[in-house]
C-alpha cells in the first residue's frame, strides 16, 4: 500500500468514525428509543464500512461503536436497559466488533463466488444485522436473567426468554429491513468511487 493509499484509507476510516459518533450522540439519528427498547441504525454504518474498507476496518468501526455504547451505559444511557446490560463489554463491545468481521467476510466470500456485488452487499447486510441482534440478545439471555432486567422488559424472569425472542422478531426485523435496503444503495457507489480513485 502506497503512502497516498494509506492516507486515503485513514481519512475514510476517520469519516466513518465521525459518522458513528454523530449517530450515537444525536437523538433519533442512531438510536430510536421505544420504551425499554432502542432500535439502532448504527449497524448499517458498520456494515457499509466493512464492505468498502474490509473486515478489519469494519471491526475497528464496530469497536468504536461498542466502546461508545459501553461508556454511555455509565454516563448517558440510550435506554433503561443500557445501565443494566451494556456495562458488560461482552454485550456492548464484542457484538459490534463481530458485525464488521462477519459483514466484511461475507461480502468478500459472496462477491467472489456469486460475482454479484449487489447480492454480496445484501448477504453482508443480513449477516451483520443478525450477528448484532443475535449476539446482544444472546448475551443478555446468558448473563442477565435477573429480575431487574426482566422488569425493564416489563416481564418476570420466567418470561424473559420469550420477551427476547419477541424483540428479535420485531426490532430485529426492522433493523434487518433497514440494512438490506440502505447498505447496497450506499456501499456499492462508495466502492465504485474508491475503485476509480485507485
Amino acid at each position: 500500500m502506497t503512502r497516498h493509499q494509506r492516507i486515503r484509507r485513514n481519512a475514510t476510516r476517520a469519516i466513518f468514525i465521525a459518522i458513528i459518533i454523530l449517530q450515537d450522540f444525536v437523538p433519533f439519528f442512531g438510536n430510536i428509543p421505544l420504551g425499554p427498547l432502542s432500535i439502532t441504525t448504527l449497524h448499517v454504518t458498520v456494515i457499509i464500512a466493512a464492505i468498502t474498507l474490509g473486515p478489519g476496518e469494519g471491526a475497528i468501526i464496530g469497536g468504536v461503536w461498542g466502546l461508545l455504547t459501553w461508556v454511555r451505559a455509565f454516563v448517558a444511557p440510550s435506554s433503561p436497559l443500557a445501565p443494566l446490560v451494556f456495562v458488560n463489554p461482552l454485550v456492548s463491545v464484542v457484538p459490534r466488533i463481530m458485525i464488521g468481521l462477519v459483514a466484511g467476510w461475507l461480502f468478500q466470500l459472496v462477491s467472489r463466488s456469486a460475482h454479484s456485488q449487489r447480492a454480496a452487499a445484501i448477504v453482508a447486510a443480513i449477516g451483520g444485522t443478525i450477528t448484532n441482534t443475535g449476539l446482544v440478545l444472546g448475551a443478555v439471555a446468558l448473563f442477565y436473567r435477573t429480575p431487574a432486567v426482566a422488569h425493564a422488559y416489563g416481564v418476570n424472569v420466567d418470561h424473559l426468554l420469550p420477551a427476547l425472542e419477541t424483540i428479535m422478531a420485531t426490532n430485529g426485523v426492522a433493523e434487518l429491513t433497514l440494512a438490506v435496503i440502505v447498505v447496497p444503495l450506499v456501499a456499492l457507489p462508495v466502492l465504485e468511487v474508491r475503485r476509480r480513485m485507485r
